[in-house]
């Protein structure tokens, strides 16, 4: 492969890999490039201070965009070579990615890199109309290729519970100091030209009543900002899934956050948009409670509600320039 080339597939790579979601949109990665290899970094000024301390929603992050590297480069005909976690010395190492031999792109493959941009993260309710179950088991068809589960939650008195958990944990986080500190972090002004954090526009002014609710994050915080009522008027609760993991080591961390990308990319193809409820997951008890109670033991990664939306979503990343050096002579 040329350089010029070689240098192309890779600039496709980390585009497509910022363009991963993360917890309340922090962008919590930086890549060096060396020669045909990239290499996934943490980056610790970005993760939560209180909500974050063991790592976990980063490294779910840092998964997502690794899985969007792996998309982009089999979609440009080329295989990656992955290795995860792969110094033990250097702990903000996620991944090295190295290119790979050609490789002829198949048809899934290039409709998940189609929806690498197209995805959007939602915060607010959903239509009415259900999910069929034959995508909901493509869904999970996706999350297992990865290691995961996605199991869709069909109990009413389980949703009762992960509703009452995320309201239970959000009230308490607003009490918190420290908590309400890592939302106002990353809540953006209205027009304010961050390319990170959550946007103003990108959940509703008024909370959006759902039965049964579940809470959002209060990026405002008391101010009057949010988009317009009458693109986020929706008010179904949507689908209740819940991604886990057999184990809860920072190797399961990063392979929830491959499952859940192509969960999402598989799902923004046929329309279906996702809410994400971390709050809970974010303190240990009720984390613990929510895995031995409703879910067989298995570690709670991510709960989500999906649905069909009439918004389009707002999406912020920053520019690659400012998240990739290139460390070869």
């Amino acid at each position: 492969m040329r350089p010029e080339d070689t240098t192309k597939t890779i600039d496709a790579a980390i585009q497509a890999a910022v363009w991963a979601p993360s917890v309340h949109n922090t962008q919590p990665w930086s890549f060096a490039v060396d020669g045909e290899e990239i290499a996934l970094r943490a980056d610790s000024d970005r993760k939560l201070r209180v909500g974050d301390i063991t790592g976990r929603e980063q490294l779910i992050s840092c998964g997502a965009a690794l899985e969007n590297m792996r998309i982009a480069l089999r979609a440009m005909g080329r295989e990656a070579l992955v290795r995860v976690l792969p110094d033990p010395d250097r702990p903000a190492l996620m991944a090295t990615v190295r290119l790979g031999e050609p490789v002829e792109p198949d048809e899934h493959t290039l409709m998940l890199y189609g929806q690498v941009e197209r995805r959007r993260t939602h915060r607010a309710g959903f239509t009415d109309q259900p999910i069929p179950d034959r995508l909901l088991d493509e869904l999970a068809q996706q999350a297992a290729l990865e290691g995961a589960r996605l199991t869709p939650i069909r109990s009413t008195a389980a949703v009762r519970v992960l509703a009452a958990l995320t309201e239970a944990a959000q009230e308490v986080q607003a009490q918190a100091t420290l908590f309400t500190m890592d939302v106002i972090r990353w809540g953006r002004a209205p027009e304010s030209g961050r390319a990170d954090g959550v946007p103003a526009e990108a959940y509703p002014r008024e909370p959006v009543t759902t039965e049964p609710a579940f809470a959002q994050r209060d990026y405002a915080h008391g101010r009057p900002w949010g988009g317009e009522a009458d693109r986020l008027t929706a008010t179904s609760t949507g689908l209740i899934a819940v991604l886990t993991t057999l184990a809860d080591s920072r190797e399961d961390w990063i392979a929830a956050g491959q499952a859940l990308q192509r969960v999402l990319l598989h799902a923004s193809a046929h329309d279906v948009r996702a809410a994400f409820h971390t709050q809970s997951l974010e303190m240990v008890h009720l984390r613990e409670f929510a895995r031995q109670e409703l879910l067989s033991g298995e570690y709670p990664q991510m709960i989500m509600r999906l649905g069909f939306t009439p918004d389009e979503g707002i999406g912020v990343r920053r520019p690659i320039d400012e998240v990739r050096e290139d460390t070869g002579a």
